[in-house]
């Protein structure tokens, strides 16, 4: 083979690497913001008022204008309610800086969590601050809100809970379930956050 054949397919081999290379960024890109993408609005939270943990009165109008992350949890459970509470404690860490997001825990037992029972709840996760809030209300109330506001199953509450992380945006409407149980889930979660963050800026 000649020098000038083998200068050819050098060439031809890193024109070869070149191209593969602006692929695999182009890829990459599009999947990232296909990701943007993925968040579709799969609902909207509906009117309603409860009780925070202070005794005022914390509703939908609250959530609006944040980004939320609500679940449904009931404090003396011993299942996965301190799984999701130790996530969502680092959650709530993780964006300790940002006024922007807050976090919102239901009350599946209000017979049990009075104010001063959400209130010790609370000192036990760490909170010191209005950003992660401690709800309460009427029990049809709260399974209505379940059921039909956050579409996650109350057939038999307390014990049978929903254990899932809902993400709803500044706007109101539901953009994700994710495990509160997985810190997989959780994870992903938080990359969720970020993004609808950046986005009302």
């Amino acid at each position: 083979m000649t020098s000038t054949s083998k200068h050819t397919i050098t060439i031809i081999a890193i024109a070869a690497v070149v191209i593969i290379l602006g692929l695999t960024a182009s890829f990459v890109l599009t999947e990232a913001q296909g990701s943007r993408g993925d968040l579709e609005v799969l609902g909207t939270v509906p009117p309603f008022e409860l009780t925070e943990r202070s005794g005022l009165s914390f509703g939908s109008a609250d959530m609006r204008g944040k980004i939320n992350v609500v679940d449904f949890i009931f404090t003396s459970c011993e299942g996965p309610c301190p799984v999701m509470a130790d996530n969502m404690s680092s959650l709530h860490k993780a964006f300790a800086g940002s006024s922007k997001v807050q976090f919102v825990s239901i009350s599946v037992d209000p017979a049990r969590d009075r104010l001063s029972v959400l209130q010790e709840y609370a000192r036990r996760q760490g909170v010191t601050d209005s950003r992660w809030v401690f709800l309460r209300g009427e029990y049809d109330t709260i399974r209505w809100l379940s059921e039909s506001g956050f579409k996650l199953a109350a057939d038999d509450l307390p014990a049978m809970h929903s254990t899932k992380f809902v993400l709803v945006d500044d706007k109101g409407q539901i953009r994700g379930y994710y495990s509160g149980t997985e810190k997989a889930s959780v994870n992903i979660l938080k990359t969720h956050i970020k993004e609808l963050v950046e986005d009302m800026q």
